[in-house]
């Protein structure tokens, strides 16, 4: 697998260029909690928030939108000058990463991504989570699960290959732990 040439390791150099940044893509598996980060890095510095699943992917009923469509809308929210942008999918890092200031990959292990998407499923059952498209009623199945479980060994070679093709200078954090998480945020509260 190639290595992410612009790869950071540093929380503290990491904050730095979130501060700086216009345009962010959080990455990562299901239920590893790329919205949540997005969401309280949106809030903290007046990004938009664009979640792929709500605001690209997703019909209400859970009826996926035509690729076209999908595509022309992820063209209008990149040309946006301030966003933070919550999806994996490497179809559009081709027009996503030329755009994209700082990526945050959220790469937790899988165990910790399924007691994620369950504990999100207990406490949305029977509602729509606001980071999903209306009438998208939260869900866990086999076939989630299954996706789940094998994201990393699925996604990850695409995914670093997207990276190297469509974004080989852009700064890359990979946060593995739920404690690297807190302690970016940690960072991220105090004053610049």
């Amino acid at each position: 697998m190639p290595l992410l040439r612009a790869e950071v390791r540093d929380l503290a150099v990491a904050a730095d260029h979130i501060r700086r940044a216009n345009r962010m893509l959080v990455m990562g598996c299901s239920g590893g909690g790329k919205s949540t980060l997005s969401q309280k890095i949106a809030t903290r510095f007046g990004l938009t928030y664009v979640s792929i699943d709500r605001d690209v992917l997703w019909l209400p009923g859970w009826v996926q939108r035509e690729r076209d469509e999908q595509r022309a809308i992820v063209v209008s929210k990149v040309n946006g000058e301030r966003w933070i942008m919550d999806g994996t999918n490497p179809s559009t890092f081709d027009v996503r990463l030329p755009r994209t200031d700082f990526v945050i990959w959220v790469r937790m292990p899988r165990l910790l991504c399924i007691w994620g998407a369950v504990s999100r499923w207990i406490k949305w059952m029977g509602r729509t989570r606001p980071e999903m498209a209306p009438g998208c009623i939260e869900k866990v199945d086999w076939e989630f699960l299954r996706f789940i479980w094998t994201f990393e060994q699925n996604f990850t070679p695409r995914v670093v290959a997207g990276l190297v093709e469509h974004g080989p200078d852009v700064p890359v954090l990979q946060l593995k732990s739920r404690g690297e998480m807190r302690q970016l945020l940690d960072l991220l509260s105090r004053p610049a």
